[in-house]
């Protein structure tokens, strides 16, 4: 690679870090060209971008991208996983991937803003509901309480109507 290819490939990396919400690194080693495509696929339909970089161009892209937690996570070969949005769904995507296909691709950390994430934490984030969960149950529990509350107003009002009836009928008769 020419030295002003470098350069590109540095600055493209950089523009893809500042503006993803979060980076995963893997270690690819023992993939087949096959599982490789197959993982890509995979993350494609998520809308996640997979790309096998260079540790010191990458390096160079998480200094100019101010970004240098980045580097405490690179190390042997690596991929990188950039995700704009739900920053579970590349973690969620890599973990359905390594247990379904009993993949050894293993998880290196990742970065979310500028706070550096172990493997582990970034196994834990891929175990979290999705947001759309998490929504619909906020959303229960507050239709929940309004029909409580909505139940206990009106039985002072269904008392009162049942009162009334029973006078109304008691006048009637008598």
């Amino acid at each position: 690679m020419r030295k002003e290819e470098k350069k590109e490939v540095v600055r493209e990396l950089a523009q893809k870090l500042s503006g993803c919400d979060i980076a995963i690194t893997t270690d690819y080693r023992g993939l087949s060209v096959a599982e490789m495509t197959e993982l890509r696929r995979r993350l494609r339909q998520e809308g996640i971008e997979y790309r096998v970089i260079k540790n010191t161009l990458a390096r160079f892209a998480a200094e100019q991208a101010r970004k240098e937690g980045l580097t405490s996570i690179i190390e042997g070969p690596t991929a990188i996983a950039f995700c704009h949005g739900d920053v579970a769904a590349p973690a969620k995507a890599l973990v359905d991937y390594i247990r379904s296909s009993k993949s050894e691709l293993k998880i290196r950390g990742g970065l979310l803003d500028r706070r550096v994430l172990s493997a582990a934490e970034v196994t834990t984030l891929a175990n979290l509901p999705s947001k759309e969960e998490l929504v619909a149950k906020l959303l229960s529990g507050m239709q929940g309480t309004l029909f409580a509350l909505v139940n206990v107003l009106s039985a002072n009002i269904t008392s009162f109507l049942n009162l009334l009836n029973a006078r109304i009928k008691q006048l009637e008769g008598g």
